[in-house]
């Protein structure tokens, strides 16, 4: 189930207050998701959403095995921002997404050596693995690693002022999704297809394969993207 955005931007306002008032400092790890989850009295979806916000604003970060890492509580009395960031839905990361990647594809399809791509590749192995041992969890990461792989290969300075911003927006949206091994399945082909082009050196067509995977993504998500008329792709 998808929270709603009024749940994320209450969750959001909540944690941002106990960080100001120091119930956890810079450098404190966050309770775990189901302990946190339950002092809240809100789903764990939410709460991830809800991190995701605070991830954003640079007040956190999600460290892999370990959970929730305090930056900056400080910074978290000063800075007011988390209700309008959190009021985001799924489908404006989406929109978000459909708008950068394709475009930082189509670059990286003209820059990519073969160590590149072999290290895309190499993520593509890791989300076969996990669907083959049927392993959602380890899907989810394998598709992050993938984007996120392709989103470190921008040689464009200015693109990495929000690479960070879409790498968290990217993690929002696959901790919703329903990690269905054909949904697993359907996410390898078309990040295949995107691989295959920048292989190719196929600048448009990988351009191409990202807009219709994400497409496919909101469509597995049950949301209609408000993409423009002359918008290819669709």
């Amino acid at each position: 189930m998808i929270s709603s955005s009024t749940v994320v931007t209450s969750v959001v306002e909540k944690l941002r207050q106990a960080l100001a008032r120091g119930q956890w400092r810079s450098g404190d790890m966050l309770p775990g998701q189901r302990e946190l989850a339950e002092q809240l009295g809100i789903s764990r979806p939410s709460l991830r959403e809800a991190v995701t916000v605070l991830e954003t604003l640079g007040l956190v970060r999600s460290l892999p095995g370990k959970g929730v890492l305090v930056l900056d509580a400080e910074a978290a009395a000063q800075d007011p921002a988390g209700e309008s960031a959190a009021a985001a839905s799924l489908a404006d990361v989406l929109e978000l997404r459909y708008t950068l990647e394709p475009f930082i594809v189509g670059l990286v399809a003209q820059s990519a050596n073969n160590q590149d791509i072999g290290q895309l590749r190499l993520t593509l192995m890791d989300m076969r693995e996990a669907l083959e041992a049927e392993d959602s969890e380890a899907g989810v990461k394998a598709y992050i690693a993938f984007h996120e792989a392709l989103f470190a290969l921008t040689t464009n300075p200015i693109f990495q002022s929000v690479v960070q911003q879409t790498g968290n927006a990217l993690k929002q949206s696959a901790s919703m999704l329903h990690n269905s091994p054909e949904h697993l399945a359907a996410r390898l082909k078309e990040n295949e297809a995107v691989v295959r082009a920048i292989r190719e050196r196929n600048s448009s067509q990988a351009s191409a394969q990202m807009r219709q995977h994400i497409l496919a993504e909101g469509q597995r998500m049950g949301i209609q993207l408000n993409i423009p008329d002359d918008q290819p792709g669709q």
